[in-house]
């Protein structure tokens, strides 16, 4: 080789140059990148809790820690001004099952529940289904369904309190009108379940209908069309179809209807002037017999521990509920 040619020389193996950074020259990968993988690894499995932490820890706060320390308050002697007192055991529980007053708004609680929340449900069931048609202007329909719950439950008070009212309300006046006497809507305890019902039924039937509806919306389309095909009208499509294919949430509309009517209070407080229910109590609900022992016989223990009975009283409903739903959907498919 003479002195004017260029001598080569090889730097290294190919594989060396081709190697990621952090790898070894035997191909494997150093502690650096072990540790990058174990970290994006820990990533992945972690990020999702992460995202999902602020409810839960809003939730301990503003729920269970209340519910901890209601059951705490409520097995002692605890008054509103005087704090906290003995150990008092279930001695207030006792206490509020001996009163006749919790029974008589346990009757009236159920009694309103089960007028407002049943017709609730099957209501909102025939409304969506009637806002999932091909109707005119479907966009104001659906969104006018809403104008009720967007109305303050003082005002919505106020409206009822003038169609219920026992002397000049419109009902009345109309009942007159025909020739029938007057109802006592603020005196009879039916009637007055009715009226506050039919302000509950008011206010949130189009609330649960939007629900029924969006569930409706995700149905297929052409399992109607090959229901058509088979000659299934509307009816038929709608009772075989659409509710067994929004059951998950048709349950869910349940137990929220559920929970919700046992815990009245708006409503009938609102309705009544006096602030017990009447003046016989024929529309006391368990809130309101609650709200009169904390704040007007401050008997913070006694009040803790109705919060407590309904409570357990709100779960054995929604666990009945849910198991009757799911029962009922057995059924159906072993009759198939």
């Amino acid at each position: 080789m003479d002195a004017g040619s260029t001598a080569v020389q090889p730097v290294g193996d190919a594989t060396h140059l081709a190697s990621p950074a952090g790898a070894r020259p035997d191909g494997r990968r150093g502690p650096r990148s072990q540790w990058r993988q174990r970290l994006s690894r820990l990533d992945v499995k972690v990020t999702p809790y992460v995202f999902i932490s602020p409810f839960f820890l809003l939730f301990l706060l503003v729920g269970m820690f209340p519910l901890g320390y209601t059951a705490w308050v409520s097995v002692h002697q605890w008054g509103l001004l005087s704090g906290q007192g003995d150990f008092s055991g279930l001695d207030n529980y006792r206490r509020v099952l001996e009163d006749r007053y919790f029974w008589n708004a346990l009757r009236n609680t159920i009694s309103i529940f089960l007028l407002s929340s049943v017709p609730q449900v099957l209501i909102a069931l025939a409304l969506a289904g009637l806002l999932d048609t091909q109707l005119r202007a479907r966009t104001l329909w659906r969104m006018s369904v809403l104008l009720p719950f967007v109305v303050a439950p003082a005002a919505v008070a106020l409206i009822f309190g003038n169609v219920f009212g026992d002397r000049y309300g419109l009902v009345n006046e109309a009942l007159q009108g025909i020739g029938l006497e007057p109802v006592r809507w603020h005196v009879d305890r039916l009637s007055s379940h009715l009226a506050i019902a039919s302000m509950v039924n008011w206010r949130w039937t189009g609330y649960n209908a939007l629900i029924f509806l969006a569930a409706m919306q995700a149905v297929p389309r052409d399992v109607y069309e090959s229901a058509a095909l088979d000659g299934a009208g509307k009816v038929r499509q709608f009772v075989s179809i659409t509710v067994p294919l929004i059951r998950p949430t048709v349950i869910f509309v349940v137990i929220t209807s559920t929970i919700g009517g046992l815990q009245i209070f708006a409503e009938p407080r609102l309705f009544d002037t006096q602030g017990l229910g009447g003046s016989d109590r024929q529309y006391q609900t368990l809130t309101m017999y609650l709200w009169e022992l904390g704040w007007r016989v401050r008997d913070l223990g006694m009040a803790s521990a109705v919060a407590w009975l309904l409570f357990l009283i709100i779960i054995v409903f929604a666990l009945f509920n849910l198991f009757a739903s799911r029962h009922s959907g057995a059924l159906k498919g072993l009759r198939r």
